[in-house]
């Protein structure tokens, strides 16, 4: 699944095999994150991360930013 735009935001969502693969993948974005200086809104129910991605400083809408930051996680997989 690719991400999607909706509602000012960019969407994906990721299934793991396990609780733990999903949360070793959070903890690889998480750090990702940190070195792009941009966090994602997110949650995680057992095997299922599902990620939001837009700009707070831009008025709550999708920029460069958040592409880059999308693009960098799908390297990740």
């Amino acid at each position: 699944m690719a991400w999607t735009e909706q509602n000012n935001e960019l969407y994906r969502s990721f299934t793991f095999k396990d609780f733990s693969e999903a949360f070793a993948f959070m903890t690889r974005v998480a750090l990702l994150a940190e070195q792009h200086q941009h966090h994602p809104n997110w949650s995680n129910v057992w095997n299922k991360v599902e990620i939001h991605l837009n700009t707070h400083d831009a008025g709550g809408i999708i920029t460069e930013k958040d592409r880059k930051l999308a693009a960098a996680i799908d390297k990740l997989l």
